[in-house]
């Protein structure tokens, strides 16, 4: 692509390319004509055919971007990576260390001392969540998660058992091309809220902060009963790592959502909020009253929660309600009808005092073994199992805010769904779209269950949905929920497709079609939902784009083989210029036990070990080459694309 002239008045629409579109004066516009974006589409990408490219992050995609006047201007894209969970770029105390290393209650480093005699810093493998905050005077910062720890040192599992993190990077952008280079890496300090537990995906607020997630609450009933427990072991090594005393492990610290704001200075503070309630928060995404906000909770047999905050912009105090899913069709993997069932209103200092109080999971239910008289079966995620539970005198406010799940399961509310995880909005639609990354196990019909209010098909590849959001809606008593962001109903929006057997690389589902979706998220200037796979069907995992209008469907990035692609986030205005946020991580982690025959499966693990290392590291970056998508906002501002200079 040739030079391009900049002037004043250029609008920059080309990420990380020397690349303009001026602005048309009054004069200008009359005498060349009203030119405006009429329409964009993306180009999409093949699977990787060859081990140079399943061992790469990369993308040969591009856009398309008709004008009014009938010109068509092409962009290629490209992927752009920031640094690597393992680079020493995080600045700690004087020293520098990894950016994926996770730090005590003191500040400092967490290390990895299962080799005798030879220390490292633990390095997770798996950063997660990208908020690109709009920009602070001017300043471009980015909040990071890094979500575990796969291995070890020693090459044993270290999955829950080491305590997370989360990084702010103070970001360089090139004023000419958009590009970004980090400047600073500083690990945020999560010392006042007990340490970060597991934290998967998250989201930017409307007011401009990071909300993040606490993923696979660990289940109190059997911490407290089972000493051999994974939960009971896995807060105690938490515990130990962090505080350096295990006897400081307590369940009912983790599963909430941290909020992270970034002052005009670029620090980081950090508070979590507890009266959102506690379950398996994949991502928390709010609607444009800025109080109304939906989940997904991760794992299996878990529960669909609304949140709806007293005031806009504050999360400190609100009421949550849980779904009960009533099945209409199982067109393009099912659909329902949505009822909602409050648990209750409560405040941050609420829950935290019940928390401090010491509380323990048989101070709010009693349990039985068996079916029994005053007691409810239910079966949801934390414990896995068939339970008998009935709630205690007066603990229906720890219950709702602790145990939101099991109780939830007690008023009525549907605890089937199966690992459902990224949440994204389509503002001008009243649209949510919620991914269900493996639609099977709670989903599907099964008379062994204590309840079954899904019977949809068995879907393993998974199905993207949309909630379509409406007000004056009443809960399940007839009391009127105060908010005009209700979910009414839920309908089959993108579904995968599952193959009877393996093809020549591995893939148990359809290479051109969406498998085990997971990061969702959504431009409204694209009119475009952009689509991050969680798969083990797919042997590379992709980064997909979805016209909502269209209906088509392109593959835009590819992440290395055996990696999972997440940190998704479209921002479709940062000082002028586009970016989509996307990183990979645990490379190499879903190869095991894959049969592929179209390359030697050796030679790709281990050019996967020579480039990148197997669960050793994840990637963080970007994709560039985007069009501003200021100018696709704005159908009355005139551009005039040169084509004379291509």
């Amino acid at each position: 692509m040739g030079k391009h002239i900049f002037s004043k008045k250029a609008t920059t629409i080309a990420l990380g390319l020397a690349l303009t579109i001026p602005a048309l004066t009054p004069a200008a516009a009359a005498g060349n004509g009203h030119v405006t974006i009429d329409s964009v589409k993306f180009n999409g990408m093949e699977a990787p055919k060859t081990i140079d490219k399943m061992v790469q992050t990369y993308t040969n995609a591009s856009m398309d971007v008709k004008y009014s006047n009938g010109e068509v201007k092409n962009f290629p894209l490209s992927y752009k990576r920031l640094f690597k969970s393992e680079d020493k770029v995080a600045e700690n105390k004087g020293k520098m260390i990894p950016a994926g290393t996770p730090i005590d209650v003191n500040g400092d480093p967490i290390m990895d001392t299962s080799v005798e005699g030879k220390p490292t810093y633990y390095v997770s493998d798996a950063p997660d969540s990208n908020s690109l905050l709009n920009p602070i005077h001017g300043q471009q910062y980015m909040v990071t998660h890094y979500e575990y720890q796969t291995i070890d040192a020693a090459g044993k599992s270290a999955y829950g058992i080491v305590p997370a993190s989360m990084s702010l990077s103070t970001l360089e952008q090139n004023k000419e091309t958009g590009e970004l280079t980090p400047k600073e890496v500083k690990k945020i300090d999560f010392s006042s809220v007990n340490g970060l537990w597991i934290p998967c995906n998250g989201s930017l607020s409307p007011w401009n902060t990071h909300l993040g997630s606490e993923e696979y609450e660990p289940d109190a009933r059997s911490f407290e009963l089972d000493p051999n427990s994974s939960a009971r072991t896995g807060v105690e090594s938490f515990a130990k790592l962090y505080f350096g005393d295990k006897s400081k492990a307590n369940p009912y610290f983790y599963g909430f959502i941290p909020e992270i704001k970034v002052d005009n200075y670029g620090e980081a503070s950090v508070a979590k909020h507890y009266s959102i309630g506690r379950f398996s928060h994949e991502l928390m995404k709010m609607m444009p009253d800025q109080r109304t906000a939906f989940f997904g909770d991760d794992g299996s047999y878990t529960t669909m929660f609304m949140y709806v905050a007293d005031e806009a912009k504050d999360l400190t105090a609100g009421t949550l309600y849980a779904a009960k899913f009533h099945q209409t069709g199982t067109e393009n993997g099912g659909a329902g009808n949505l009822e909602w069932i409050k648990l209750g209103h409560s405040t941050d200092k609420e829950v935290k005092k019940i928390i401090d109080s010491g509380i323990k999971f048989s101070d709010i239910f009693e349990t039985s073994d068996v079916p029994k008289e005053g007691f409810k079966a239910i079966k949801q995620y934390s414990y896995g199992k068939t339970e008998y539970l009935k709630l205690k005198p007066g603990m229906e406010k720890a219950a709702a805010f602790l145990e939101s799940r099991r109780y939830a399961a007690l008023l009525g509310a549907t605890s089937e769904f199966n690992k459902m995880e990224g949440v994204t909005l389509n503002e001008k639609d009243k649209k949510v779209y919620i991914a269900i990354s493996d639609q099977s196990n709670g989903m599907i019909e099964n008379a062994a269950d204590p309840v079954d209010d899904m019977k949809l098909p068995k879907i393993k590849s998974g199905v993207t949905y949309q909630l379509d959001l409406t007000e004056g809606q009443k809960d399940s008593t007839g009391q009127k929920i105060n908010s005009k962001y209700v979910a009414a109903s839920m309908s089959g929006l993108i579904a995968g497709e599952d193959m009877p057997s393996a093809d020549t690389y591995g893939n148990t589902a359809n290479v051109n079609k969406v498998a085990n979706t997971d990061n969702l998220s959504y431009s409204e200037a694209l009119r475009t939902l952009f689509i991050g796979e969680d798969s083990g069907m797919h042997t590379n995992n992709f980064v997909w784009a979805y016209n909502v209008d269209t209906k088509r469907l392109s593959r835009i990035l590819s992440v290395p083989s055996g990696a999972e692609s997440t940190g998704l986030f479209a921002a479709d205005n940062r000082n002028g210029f586009s970016y989509i946020m996307s990183n990979f991580q645990h490379p190499g982690d879903e190869l095991d036990g894959k049969k592929i025959t179209a390359v030697d499966k050796t030679e790709l693990e281990q050019a996967m070990e020579k480039e990148i290392g197997i669960d050793r590291t994840g990637g963080v970056g970007y994709i560039s080459g985007l069009p501003s998508l200021e100018d696709l906002q704005n159908t009355n501002r005139d551009v005039k694309s040169d084509l004379s200079n291509k």
